[in-house]
C-alpha cells in the first residue's frame, strides 16, 4: 500500500461517520496486539487549549531525553502532523505499512460479523501502533470529542489526565450545560492517575474534584494568583509561575497564560511519577514550542494573523488579546467557521473590531456554514458608530451596513482581497476553524511575494 493509496482507504472509511463508543475500538485493537498496552500516557481533554498544552508539554520532555508520541487532531499544516514522534511527523512509507497492517485487521473483524471502525478509530490505532514501535517513554493524546466514550478513552496506562478549560461547545452531543460537558470530560479520570486542570469555572471544577475523589486521584490546580505576566506582544510573552521565573514563551494570545500554567502544572506533577524535568530542559524547551494557528504571524508586512478561535470562549480570548497588543486598531478578516460551532456569538464578539469581513466556505460538505450565510450574520453586527473606511475594497460589499462584508468564492480569492485592501500598516486576521489555517499559510505563501513587490 502506497501513502496515497492508505489516504484513499482512509477517505473510505470515513463515510461510515463518526460514532461514539469503545466497543470497536476496543475490538480493533484487540486484533492488533493491544499495542496500547505497552504505552504510558498524558491524556488531555478540554474545550480550548489542548493543543498548546500538548505543544508545550511534548517539547519539554522531548527537550528533558524522553522519547515523546504526540497525537493530535485537527491538524493544520498537513495530514501527519496528527502523528509525531519528538516533533517529527510520522513518514508517508511508515503510515501507508501501519494503514495496510489496520485495513487487515478490519477486514478480519468484518468477516467475523462486527461493525467497522470509524476513521478516527484507525487513525488512533495506527497512532498507538507507530508509537509502539518507537518505542516512546510517553504518549501525549490529545482527546477528539469529549472523553468518556472518545476513542483515544481506551488507554488503560494514564499518568496524567490533564483538563484544558472546559466550556460550552458540542452542544447537543456532549450535553446541554456545561455541567453535562464537563462531566463527558472528566471521563478519561482514570484510577491510579494525577489529574491536573487548567482554570475553571466553579462548577467545571467541582465536576473534576467529584470524578477525581471517586478514584482517589490526586488533582492539582493550575492558579493564576501564582502568575506573573512580565512582557508580552503579538509574537511571544515572559511569564512567571511559581518558583519558575521569566520564562519566554515564543506563542502569542492571553489564552496562553492558562495552557502555559497548565502545561507547567502537569510536568511538575509528572516529575513526582519518576519523570523528572530539570529547570534548564524547562525552560529551553518551553521556548522552542511551535503550535501553528494560535495567534500566529504569518509576515510584518503588512501583519498577517491567524488564530483557530472558533468557539464563544475562544473568541473572547481572542479580542482580549488583540485588544491589548493592537489599542484602538481595526482589522482586516478571514473568517470562516463550521455551521455545528456558535458562530452568531462568535461574530458579536468579533464584529467590534473589523474594518472589513472575508467570509469563507470550509470545505466540509456536511458542517459547511455557506459562505453568504456567514456574512448576514456578520452583517448585522457590523455596524460601527465609528467606522473606518476600507481602502482599495475590490467589488461590491453586502450593503447596510458601515463595515464591508463579502461573501467569497473561495479561500485563496478572500485572501487574494485581503492583500490587494490593505497597505503596510494594516493587519488581517484570518481566524475561525483551525482546519482552514493551513490553506490560508500555503495561499499567503504563494501571493505574499507578488503583494510587497506591487507596494
Amino acid at each position: 500500500m502506497t501513502y496515497k493509496e492508505a489516504r484513499v482507504y482512509l477517505d473510505r472509511v470515513s463515510k461510515y461517520g463518526s460514532v461514539l463508543g469503545l466497543g470497536a475500538i476496543r475490538k480493533l485493537l484487540c486484533e492488533l496486539g493491544n499495542p496500547e498496552t505497552d504505552l504510558k500516557f498524558i491524556h488531555i481533554a478540554g474545550t480550548n487549549g489542548k493543543g498548546s498544552v500538548l505543544a508545550y508539554t511534548s517539547t519539554i520532555l522531548s527537550e528533558a531525553g524522553y522519547r515523546v508520541g504526540r497525537y493530535i487532531s485537527p491538524t493544520v499544516v498537513s495530514y501527519l502532523e496528527r502523528i509525531q514522534v519528538d516533533g517529527r511527523w510520522i513518514s508517508e512509507d511508515t503510515f501507508a505499512g501501519l494503514t495496510n497492517m489496520v485495513q487487515n485487521a478490519i477486514a478480519r473483524i468484518e468477516a467475523a460479523g462486527d461493525a467497522s471502525p470509524t476513521v478516527f478509530e484507525v487513525e488512533t490505532a495506527i497512532a498507538f501502533l507507530y508509537f509502539r514501535e518507537m518505542n516512546c517513554d510517553l504518549v501525549v493524546l490529545e482527546c477528539g470529542l469529549g472523553g468518556a466514550e472518545d476513542a483515544t478513552n481506551v488507554i488503560e496506562q494514564t499518568l496524567l489526565a490533564v483538563f484544558t478549560p472546559i466550556s460550552r461547545d458540542h452542544l447537543g452531543i456532549l450535553g446541554s450545560t456545561l455541567e453535562e460537558i464537563a462531566s463527558v470530560k472528566a471521563g478519561i479520570i482514570k484510577p491510579g492517575c494525577t489529574v491536573v486542570t487548567a482554570p475553571q469555572e466553579p462548577e467545571v471544577l467541582q465536576i473534576l474534584k467529584k470524578q477525581a475523589g471517586q478514584f482517589q486521584c490526586p488533582l492539582a490546580a493550575a492558579n493564576r494568583q501564582d502568575t506573573e505576566l512580565i512582557e508580552e506582544a503579538y509574537d511571544g510573552q515572559t511569564v512567571s509561575y511559581k518558583d519558575w521565573k521569566n520564562l519566554y514563551c515564543p506563542l502569542a494570545g492571553r489564552y496562553q497564560l492558562d495552557n502555559v500554567i497548565t502545561a507547567l502544572e502537569a510536568l511538575r506533577m509528572l516529575g513526582t511519577l519518576g519523570y523528572p524535568v530539570s529547570p534548564d530542559a524547562l525552560r529551553k524547551g518551553l521556548s522552542k514550542t511551535v503550535w501553528p494557528g494560535r495567534l500566529t504571524c504569518l509576515t510584518r508586512n503588512p501583519l498577517f494573523l491567524i488564530d483557530g478561535a472558533h468557539n464563544e470562549a475562544a473568541a473572547k480570548k481572542l479580542r482580549e488579546s488583540l485588544e491589548a497588543y493592537f489599542p484602538g486598531r481595526r482589522f482586516i478578516y478571514i473568517m470562516g467557521v463550521f455551521k455545528d460551532k456558535e458562530y452568531e456569538k462568535i461574530a458579536g464578539i468579533m464584529a467590534p473590531l473589523a474594518r472589513s469581513v472575508h467570509t469563507v466556505s470550509l470545505p466540509d460538505t456536511a458542517r459547511t456554514l455557506p459562505a453568504e450565510e456567514l456574512a448576514g450574520v456578520m452583517k448585522r453586527y457590523c455596524a460601527a458608530e465609528d467606522p473606518i473606511p476600507a481602502q482599495n475594497c475590490m467589488g461590491s460589499a453586502i450593503q447596510d451596513t458601515n463595515v464591508p462584508v463579502r461573501a467569497e468564492a473561495s479561500i485563496e480569492i478572500a485572501v487574494k482581497h485581503a492583500f490587494a485592501e490593505a497597505n503596510k500598516t494594516d493587519i488581517i486576521l484570518a481566524f475561525g476553524s483551525l482546519s482552514y489555517l493551513g490553506q490560508v499559510m500555503r495561499i499567503h505563501e504563494d501571493i505574499r511575494t507578488q503583494y510587497i513587490n506591487e507596494i
